[in-house]
């Protein structure tokens, strides 16, 4: 069986923050274990998991290559909903028959709204 991506671990000093932004904005569950440092956001319904990590001393945040990548059919409506509740993202880029944003999250890393894989 080959090994599927199933999870991206996050890097942060702000747990909190962090939790509070996946889960108002992109409708995850923060699920939390007094055993673990770990925190799991898991999506509602298919996606991949969220690992928070709390991050290690001398290590910046937001420092790794990465975008998290959030598909929706209506990346203007999200947004617009988005910035309602707070959250503004950059502007509107059409990119070969789609659309897409970009914001930051708390702790620096870049998310993405686009609209690529629902194009037909």
């Amino acid at each position: 069986m080959t090994p599927v991506l199933s999870s991206l671990i996050l890097y942060t000093s702000q747990i909190d923050e962090m939790v509070r932004f996946y889960v108002e904005f992109f409708g995850y569950c923060a699920h939390v274990s007094e055993s673990d440092r770990i925190v799991e956001l898991r999506p509602n319904g298919a996606g991949t998991v969220l690992l928070l990590h709390p991050m290690g001393k001398g290590r910046k945040q937001g420092q790794v290559l990465v975008k998290l990548a959030f598909t929706t059919d209506d990346v203007p409506g999200f947004c617009q909903g988005c910035a309602e509740k707070g959250l503004v993202f950059g502007p509107l880029h059409t990119a070969d028959g789609y659309v897409f944003a970009n914001a930051k999250d708390p702790s620096g890393n870049s998310v993405s709204v686009s609209g690529r894989l629902t194009r037909g």
